[in-house]
Formats: C-alpha cells, structure tokens, sequence
C-alpha cells in the first residue's frame, strides 16, 4: 500500500486532463504519489517520485499513452516550486521517456537530471504567474501566508498528527499500511499494528484476542437498515444517534486514511451509508460516506472513503452517484463538503464531468445551466465550474450559457462518458425521503 512521506506532506497528489490545459499536481517530494487520467475518464496511472540528485521516477505501467500528461505535471510542479529555475524543453523530456515506452512492459525507473529541464534560458516563474498557478491547483499556503488564526489552527493540526505510531492493520483478510494519525485510545493509538474485526469494527491490539473475537463475532453485516443490493454489491443505511460506537469505529479507522478528517466522536447528526461486498461469509465493508441529517449549507456529502484495497475499482465514483440519486429523491439540489481532498477534487470532477456531458448531449447545446443543476441534483456552482475547465461556456449579459456546437459535445461525449462498470441502478435502490424533511427550493443565485 501506498503511504505519505515521511516528511508528513500528503503525498497522493492528483492530475487530470479535464481539457486544454492540464491541471496540473503542485507539491513534489521526496515518496510523492501522483495519480493522473490518461486517454479516458476511467483510466489511471500512477507515478512515484523520489527526489535525489538526480530524481527518480517509477511509473507503475508504460508511459505510452500518458507521457504528453507526465510531462506537462512534472514541468508546471517543478516550475513553481523554483525546484527547476529554466524553462522546459518538452522535446527533451520527450527523449527520456522512451524506455518507458515499451508495451509490453509493466513500467521502469526513469532518471531526470536538471540539466534537462532548460531551453537555454534563466527565465524564473514571476511572482503573479506562481499567485495564478497556486490559486488555480489550489496549492496549500505557507504558515507565513495564512491570516494569524488559520495558521495557529493549522499548526495545532500539525503538532498533534505530526506522529503516527499506528503503522498497519489486520482489516478482514487485509493487511493494510496506515497513512495518518488516528486518535485511537492511546493504549491502541500507539501500537505498531491495530487487529480490527471488519463487521463489527471492534479494534484490538492483540492477534489471539483477534481471533477469539472472530469466533465468538455473531455480526455479519453493517448496522441499520440494507437500502441498496444489486448482485454481490449491498449499501446499508447506519443511523450515528442509534449506532453510536459502530459510528466512531467507523470514523476511527477512516481517518487512518484521511489527513483532515475531524469528524470522530460526534457522530449523532450524521447519516453513514456503508458499501458493502457480499459473499457467502458476510458483508465485507468496502467505502462509506457520511453525510449530514440537517446541512445548512445543502452538503450530500460529508466525508467520503475508498479502503486502499478496493480503490481505483469505481466504488469512489460509486457512492458519489448514490450521494446525489438521495438528492434527486429529496428534491434537493446537493454538494459536497468543502475543502475536498486531492483525490475527492479528482473524483468529483470525474463524476461532474461525465454526468454534465451525458446531459447535454441528450437535451442537446440549448439547455440551461439551470436545467442542468436540476436534471443532476449538482448545484449551480458546481455545474458551472465544471463546464468552465471544459471550455464550454461564456458570460453572457449576466448569464452562463453554453457556447459549444453538437459536434464537439458528441465528441466529448464519445471520449469521456464511458460506462463504468459500477452503477448506481435507481431500481434497486429502497429508500425515501425522511418525513420529516420538506423539499428545499433551488436557491437563486
């Protein structure tokens, strides 16, 4: 499994191609992840960098159909860093990659020296072009940027997270590496590796209470109530207020995996919707999301969470699209809590961009963002911002309106709006809205 540098930087940074240009990962260090699309919405690559004298890189398939992609991140990330004060010449790097070009390999280490990152030039990144690059790729301020009290929070974060002492967990038939610090009772909180019973939750730090555990464990699915089952997937619906211990459980291994996760103990106004794999043994706990009962904002969304062995297989993609069918149902319009992570920007763009783009070409070049926000259930900021990095709309007389010939949207649509393998199918989805809850009007913006 992947973890974060030891220099406690998150280390899974994200690049996609939503259109011309990239965006483009923004923090490189030493054991960084960068998870980049390469030719579809559905199709990921990953790159490990070790930063030594000279840089390494190890990409975990060929480069082939990616490199243009590779390239351009590394070049923009090193860029603003100042790590590389020249500009790049592409062709250059285009050269370096041919080793890893080969089909039939399954990737290789390649070797960047900063020699080949110039065009003869000293030409630095001014100070606006970095402002621009940072505000754009949403790239984490300094403690010197941020305003006193952000600052102070941010480092009250730092001190109590700088050290993670929980190193793996026994999850199921999983051995998985943490990647945080959960504050687990410090009696478990500082054991190397936790034992935890994937139905039940319960944490232990020993292997034989584990096992007498598994033996004596009657729990073989989530709590709550089953509102999904199509085939071997199953989604139940948990309640904080009645599971109030599974809930925390819940959250206590999630933030193993999470960086700013604060949600651990106070779980009564929340929902959890727990997706679960099912085999004649049980409901193998896969993801979940959360989300509150009453959001003043209109979040669907609270916080979300992919178990390392199960990501990159849709289930991400897959508890979005359930988030927003409960927003349909609702008669709400919906978004998630914000800040999102790097890889919930990169899923959640994935998600937008696929939905927005199957509904234009359906309801053809004409149709309003408005229509869109209610078609979708995603909110009007969210369409929007979508359809901006897509180059597909204009300011016009104090209106978004798509600017786009059916063409290109057929093309796009053709490209993109793949059918993952994993959907949300409406059909076998029993449940309804809450009684108690009145269908919120689209707010005017």
């Amino acid at each position: 499994m992947s973890q974060p540098s030891k220099s406690g930087v998150n280390s899974e940074l994200d690049l996609t191609r939503d259109s011309t240009p990239f965006d483009v990962f923004t923090r490189l260090v030493d054991g960084c992840i960068m998870t980049f699309l390469v030719d579809s919405i559905n199709d990921y690559a990953k790159i490990v960098i070790q930063k030594h004298n000279p840089p390494t890189v190890t990409c975990d398939q060929p480069l082939k159909k990616c490199k243009e992609t590779f390239i351009a991140g590394l070049v923009d990330a090193a860029t603003a860093l100042g790590d590389v004060p020249r500009q790049v010449k592409v062709e250059t790097l285009l050269d370096l990659t041919a080793k890893l070009e080969d089909p039939q390999s399954k990737g290789g280490d390649l070797t960047l020296s900063l020699t080949d990152f110039t065009d003869g030039t000293d030409r630095k990144i001014t100070r606006n072009q970095k402002r621009k690059h940072d505000e754009i790729n949403h790239v984490q301020k300094t403690f010197a940027e941020m305003d006193p009290t952000t600052a102070a929070l941010e480092k009250e974060h730092e001190a109590i997270t700088k050290v993670k002492y929980i190193d793996k967990i026994q999850f199921g038939k999983y051995e998985i590496d943490a990647w945080y610090f959960s504050p687990y009772p410090e009696e478990y909180g500082k054991q190397p590796k936790l034992w935890i019973c994937e139905f039940c939750l319960k944490y232990m730090k020993l292997e034989k209470s584990f096992r007498y555990h598994q033996s004596q464990c009657t729990w073989r699915h989530p709590p709550g109530k089953e509102i999904y089952r199509k085939g071997t997937i199953s989604v139940f619906e948990v309640d904080g207020k009645d599971w109030k211990i599974y809930c925390q459980n819940l959250c206590l291994l999630a933030k193993l995996f999470l960086d700013h996760k604060t949600l651990y103990f106070d779980v009564e106004p929340f929902m959890f919707y727990i997706l679960v794999e099912v085999d004649r043994y049980g409901c193998h706990l896969v993801g979940y999301f959360s989300k509150e009962k009453e959001s003043p904002d209109g979040n669907n969304l609270a916080c979300i969470l992919t178990l390392p062995p199960h990501q990159r297989k849709g289930y991400g993609k897959f508890l979005i699209a359930l988030s927003y069918e409960l927003s349909v149902i609702e008669g709400v319009v919906g978004s998630p809590e914000k800040p999102l992570s790097d890889l919930g920007k990169l899923s959640y763009r994935s998600y937008w961009t696929s939905v927005l783009l199957e509904n234009i070409y359906k309801m053809g070049v004409k149709v309003s963002m408005r229509d869109l926000e209610k078609m979708t259930s995603i909110s009007y900021t969210d369409v929007v911002s979508t359809l901006q990095s897509l180059n597909l709309i204009k300011y016009w007389k104090g209106n978004h309106i798509l600017c786009v010939t059916p063409k290109l949207i057929e093309e796009l649509y053709q490209k993109i709006c793949k059918k993952p393998n994993l959907t949300v199918d409406p059909s076998y989805l029993r449940w309804e809205k809450p009684a108690n809850k009145i269908s919120a009007k689209v707010a005017k913006r």
